[in-house]
């Protein structure tokens, strides 16, 4: 079944690190909400510029967990509320047709499926952050989800506070192709847990681009759906999270590699590409070009 193609942005929290606005550690790209909310909005007009067509809050990060590392659990929907504001404005702001993803992200450090909360809490946190971004966005986005358990709590959240907007449900997997989620979880049960809730496209995040290609495969022989792809710029060694001082290795994919991502990515089925963390303007940019959107 052919979908339309749809161009996301990338990275956040890499861009504003990049761009010298907020520190590796500590808050991460939450801090930009407080300090330099312009340099939030000047990184999604970027990437509307690039040519993506829709573009995340940048509140993977406004979660009690991380929020409660600098004693400001009780902001987290103050901040959720800011950064989709942020992205609101520069969606409407731009020439072009442009849709905001609401982030629902994991509620503990990313890729640790073992630390997914138990699914009372965690459908309640996810439910506040549903009804907060609901003004502001047009869809809501599970991203980076570990493990079938995690995704289901955030979209039983989505499909019950705003049951009639577009719900997409991205899994992180295992950076071995082939083997399923983080949690070694296969697709097929990672599909399964959110079927109930009828999301409107499945699609894979902050993996290796060799994981989500043969991702991308199988997913495409397990519905009819649109599918998508937005890989990560790095290796993660053992240990690392969002803020702790251990560094992480670049992955080498510049412009040139990213179309070819892209490319084998839309042969195998996928109508929905962007990048994630270590993936900027530029590389959206260059797939924008290369498949007519720019």
């Amino acid at each position: 079944m052919n979908h339309e193609f749809t161009i996301l942005d990338g990275s956040m929290g890499g861009e504003l690190i990049a761009r010298g606005h907020t520190p590796r550690t500590g808050l991460w790209s939450a801090k930009a909400l407080l300090d330099v909310p312009e340099a939030v909005s000047q990184v999604h007009v970027d990437y509307i510029a690039a040519g993506a067509s829709v573009i995340t809050t940048n509140s993977y990060s406004t979660i009690p967990s991380y929020l409660t590392k600098a004693g400001m659990s009780e902001s987290y929907l103050e901040l959720t509320e800011v950064a989709a504001k942020l992205a609101r404005e520069s969606a409407d702001s731009a020439s072009s047709f442009v849709r905001v993803a609401g982030c629902l992200p994991p509620l503990d450090e990313s890729y640790r499926h073992d630390l997914v909360p138990e699914d009372s809490e965690s459908r309640e946190i996810y439910g506040e952050l549903v009804k907060v971004l609901m003004p502001y966005a047009d869809l809501y986005l599970c991203e980076t989800m570990s493990r079938a358990r995690e995704a289901a709590n955030a979209s039983h959240a989505a499909r019950t506070f705003a049951p009639d907007k577009p719900l997409w449900v991205a899994w992180t997997l295992h950076e071995t192709p082939g083997k399923g989620l983080r949690s070694e979880e296969s697709i097929q049960q990672a599909l399964e847990a959110v079927m109930p809730f009828d999301p409107d496209a499945f699609l894979f995040n902050c993996t290796s681009p060799s994981a989500i290609c043969a991702g991308i495969e199988i997913l495409a022989t397990l519905t009819d759906k649109p599918i998508g792809a937005y890989p990560n710029g790095f290796d993660v060694p053992p240990g690392w999270t969002l803020d702790n001082e251990i560094p992480v290795e670049p992955r080498d994919i510049n412009e040139d590699d990213f179309i070819g991502f892209a490319r084998k990515c839309r042969e195998k089925g996928a109508s929905i590409i962007g990048g994630c963390c270590g993936i900027g303007p530029s590389h959206i940019r260059a797939i924008a070009r290369e498949f007519g959107s720019a």
